[in-house]
């Protein structure tokens, strides 16, 4: 009779998988239980996206169903939106409970929303009503805020009435008087969006990489570029391979440039460690200074106006004419002045070091005015003197040492031969004349 074994049999693969995926189905219902009871309305969350729909994006964020943020809010101004299912989202808890309601900014509401976004951080979004003394008055939702004039840019603005009926974000720093008077600053929401993207830049950018920035300033010993949230200098003598006397003759505020890194250094304080110093390079984007073409006027095109010149077309290239080079007065429009496709003449300027082609319009008149004197001192040498230098003439001597050249009408010059002198004939010699000659000689 064969007696119960009292050992265990040894647990198969399946029983070990599906033991993983209760602990790991119990360990994620007790952080979801855990979550559920921490989130509050005003808390700021990260989920993930799980459904896109036709009207609102399904985040989990950890409760038993998904949080509901309005796909108004996610999306760009071209209407498509700019998440994908699986990407990470951060978003402010409006209401909690089984179905929460998630929001990336206020758009609307009271001063109980405008509670919930200081309490959290999320930004708001208002129109700028009018520019008064100080600042500027902010709907926002059903409440009228103010933005101080410091609180609006990065940096110093000094006309504010540009700003009038636009639409932007701010960050809500002080709510007074039962909500009669709220202070929004759209400079701290940018400043911590900053540091996010310089967070960002500063783990992937190392030395040799090549970016893309804008220039952001001048200054009289570089130009400092904005590489997304960290910004980079230029030294002067790295603006171009030949000498360069003036910043602004390389680079405008507002120009997009192409660099290499040459260094990223930090002085080893904690303090710092977030903000290095990164220096930076345009002319190791080239070979080498390539030979600047004699000035020639050229017929071009208007493409493109900015801020900080105008782009124009010619038949061989395309290039920039900073507004500095352009032909307007004091205080001259360059959006009014050259219009998209106008034709205008321009010529090319020398030292294109840093590798891009630019024109200048206001030395069109003076590379005009030299071609008509050179023609006309031409023309005027060639009346005065027809056929050429003369024979040993100070111009056949510079053509020799200039290189030897033979002039056409030149003829080397001969050492003069004196003529011979005429010899007058000897007299005939009389009859006794050696007779004579004789004694004379025998008496001496």
């Amino acid at each position: 009779m064969t007696s119960r074994s009292a050992t265990l049999a040894p647990m198969s693969n399946q029983d070990e998988d599906f033991a993983a995926l209760l602990d790991a189905s119990l360990a994620d219902q007790g952080q979801r239980q855990r979550q559920r009871q921490r989130l509050r309305p005003g808390q700021a969350v990260e989920g993930k996206v799980v459904e896109i729909g036709r009207d609102t994006v399904f985040v989990d964020v950890g409760t038993r169903s998904e949080g509901q943020i309005p796909r108004s809010q996610l999306e760009d101004g071209d209407g498509k939106v700019r998440v994908r299912p699986g990407d990470l989202v951060r978003a402010t808890l409006v209401t909690a409970g089984d179905r929460p309601t998630l929001t990336i900014s206020f758009t609307g509401g009271g001063v109980d929303d405008l509670q919930l976004a200081l309490e959290s951080g999320a930004p708001v979004s208002g129109t700028v009503d009018k520019a008064v003394k100080g600042g500027l008055t902010v709907t926002v939702g059903k409440v009228s805020a103010f933005c101080p004039g410091s609180q609006f840019d990065l940096s110093y603005t000094p006309d504010l009435s540009v700003f009038e009926g636009q639409q932007h974000e701010f960050r809500v720093i002080d709510i007074r008087d039962g909500g009669r008077s709220v202070v929004l600053s759209r400079r701290a929401l940018l400043e911590a969006r900053r540091a996010e993207e310089s967070r960002a830049t500063l783990e992937r950018l190392k030395v040799g990489d090549e970016v893309e920035g804008v220039v952001r300033s001048v200054q009289p010993y570089g130009a400092f570029v904005d590489l997304g949230g960290v910004q980079g200098l230029v030294h002067i003598s790295e603006l171009g391979h030949g000498r360069v006397a003036k910043v602004e003759d390389a680079v405008s505020v507002g120009e997009q440039v192409k660099a290499k890194v040459l260094a990223i250094e930090t002085d080893g304080d904690q303090a710092t460690a977030s903000k290095p110093r990164i220096r930076l390079s345009l002319k190791a984007m080239v070979a080498g200074a390539a030979q600047a073409p004699a000035a020639e006027v050229l017929d071009a095109e208007v493409t493109k106006v900015e801020s900080f010149g105008v782009f124009v077309a010619t038949e061989a290239s395309a290039g920039l004419v900073p507004t500095r080079e352009l032909d307007l007065p004091p205080g001259g429009d360059p959006r009014r002045a050259y219009p998209i496709g106008k034709k205008v003449q321009v010529i090319q300027l020398p030292g294109d070091s840093d590798g891009r082609v630019r024109f200048s319009m206001k030395r069109v008149a003076d590379a005009e005015e030299r071609s008509a004197f050179a023609a006309f001192a031409a023309k005027s040498q060639a009346k005065s003197n027809p056929k050429g230098p003369r024979v040993g003439s100070l111009g056949a001597l510079l053509a020799q040492q200039l290189g030897d050249t033979q002039l056409p009408d030149a003829v080397p010059s001969q050492p003069a031969v004196a003529a011979p002198r005429p010899v007058a004939p000897e007299p005939a010699a009389a009859p006794d004349a050696g007779k004579r000659r004789g004694q004379r000689r025998r008496i001496r």
